[in-house]
């Protein structure tokens, strides 16, 4: 009996699409490897464009200097949903993974959106997000903070030209009237979209793009297959968020770009289509998302 693989090992890469396609949403800065490594391993399988986004400042600076200096790369920028209110509240069990730092408030919210907006005036950045909300981590004293940051990040998307990159975790509703009320962007895009088949029809209705990740492929996951059954093709993207939600069989290892395939093959499945007609939508879907 041979022994089980080591959880922490890099899962061995699938075989290549014959149309490359975009990783829509990846932290290369939390995986193990270099950007030049993981651009070469995920384009040995026909992943050859990525979207590194930005989770705070740091993150976002990051983003925007690895995307000017990697023409296959392009940046998305933002204080995630759960950065808004560390800042304001200095939340000492704050889910950053630089650690906590002692509360700003308000003021400092601010410089921090501020700097958002500078680096979304860079050409090379391409999305502001992932911005939303997040009930699942933040309660109700982080809420506000969270709405004011969100509607923040709606109006640089607006006012520099980019897409919207959403992150939605058990919020489905509020981010869906925030969006009504502030007026979404020309290109908006859910990322690791987690809604039901009945939302996926009110954001196809609205020309939301919709994202999946890894989670299409889990076993519990019924519904989301559900959602991506009835979403318009045209509107379909793929993504990883690696280094989390490792598509199967290799869920509970670290992802990475270069497993897009696994979850492309998954998609096709679930749409009825072959593996070449879903990457070829997902190409152009992710090109026109994010206008490059």
């Amino acid at each position: 009996m041979s022994p089980s693989p080591d959880k922490n090992a890099a899962p061995p890469a699938p075989e290549p699409l014959r149309v490359p396609v975009a990783d829509s949403h990846t932290h290369l800065d939390m995986q193990d490897t270099t950007v030049e490594q993981a651009l070469a391993t995920a384009a040995s399988v026909g992943v050859t464009t990525l979207v590194q986004v930005g989770c705070d400042v740091k993150g976002s600076r990051w983003a925007a200097e690895t995307a000017a200096a990697h023409e296959n790369v392009h940046a998305a920028v933002a204080l995630h949903p759960n950065e808004a209110p560390r800042i304001v509240l200095g939340d000492p069990d704050g889910w950053s993974r630089q650690g906590a730092r002692s509360g700003g408030g308000d003021g400092a919210l601010d410089d921090a959106l501020a700097e958002i907006d500078r680096l979304a005036a860079l050409p090379h950045v391409h999305g502001v997000g992932e911005t939303g909300l997040d009930f699942f981590r933040t309660g109700e004293d982080g809420m506000a903070a969270q709405e004011r940051s969100f509607r923040a990040h709606i109006e640089i998307a607006k006012r520099h030209g980019k897409a919207l990159v959403i992150h939605d975790r058990d919020a489905h509703a509020d981010v869906l009237r925030v969006l009504e009320e502030e007026g979404a962007p020309e290109r908006t895009v859910f990322h690791c979209y987690s809604g039901d088949a009945e939302m996926a029809q009110v954001c196809a209705s609205k020309g939301y793009f919709m994202s999946f990740a890894g989670t299409v492929t889990f076993k519990n996951a019924q519904p989301l297959r559900d959602a991506l059954a009835v979403a318009p093709l045209e509107l379909v993207l793929v993504e990883t968020d690696a280094p989390f939600l490792t598509p199967a069989p290799y869920r509970g290892r670290p992802n990475a770009p270069y497993l897009i395939p696994l979850t492309v093959r998954a998609m096709a499945a679930v749409k009825g289509v072959d593996e070449d007609a879903m990457a070829t939508a997902i190409s152009a879907n992710t090109a026109r998302a994010f206008a490059y």
